[in-house]
């Protein structure tokens, strides 16, 4: 385990965003992005996607391998040539997220609601996170999962994420989508999202 919920939690309220407390499978889906990279492009699922949540009022939580970031392929040919490829800017987003097809092809969490990306269009092997830089709206920045095939996990990006939140593991995923739908069959098929950076988590951080 590399965080840890109460750690999680700590970093989300911190920052004045919500964090689900009341209820079963009410679900906190946490990305943190790997800070250690120093924005470079690794083109490796090196950031961790969370799931916290309780049943029968007892906390549970999960972490998984996943990319929060674009991969090699997609920075170096952007889909929006003109505005250059996209990476979701840490922030939390209310009810961003849906189940529904990812490309048609399989469930996964849908962007419903606008989110926030950094544009980066220079096709180098650094992440340019430039708050002038920035692209608010729908863009089918989903959560969805690499490699199809049972007991197998990913190891490059590649062509995995456009800007994705995308995770290695098929098993993982199997086990992330499960824990959706019954929070969805409990609330409703509306997600919350909120990513933050490894250096949030600093158990040594003092809020203020």
């Amino acid at each position: 385990m590399k965080f840890g919920r109460e750690v999680l939690q700590r970093a989300v309220e911190g920052k004045g965003y919500k964090y689900f407390t009341n209820g079963d499978y009410n679900l906190n889906i946490i990305g943190i992005r790997n800070s250690a990279t120093a924005n470079m492009v690794t083109n490796k699922f090196d950031d961790t996607i969370t799931l916290s949540y309780k049943v029968d009022g007892e906390w549970q939580y999960h972490e998984f391998d996943c990319t929060t970031d674009p991969g090699t392929h997609w920075v170096e040919n952007c889909i929006n040539d003109k505005k250059g490829v996209a990476i979701l800017k840490p922030g939390q987003y209310p009810k961003s997220h849906k189940i529904r097809k990812h490309q048609g092809r399989y469930e996964a969490l849908g962007q419903q609601n606008p989110v926030t990306v950094y544009r980066d269009n220079n096709r180098d092997d650094v992440y340019n996170l430039n708050q002038e830089n920035t692209d608010t709206g729908l863009f089918g920045i989903n959560i969805h999962r690499a490699t199809k095939y049972a007991g197998k996990k990913s190891s490059q990006v590649d062509k995995w994420s456009a800007g994705c939140q995308v995770i290695a593991a098929n098993d993982d995923y199997t086990k992330f989508m499960k824990i959706c739908r019954k929070a969805r069959d409990k609330w409703s098929n509306n997600f919350t999202y909120t990513l933050l950076t490894s250096t949030d988590t600093d158990k040594t951080k003092t809020w203020i």
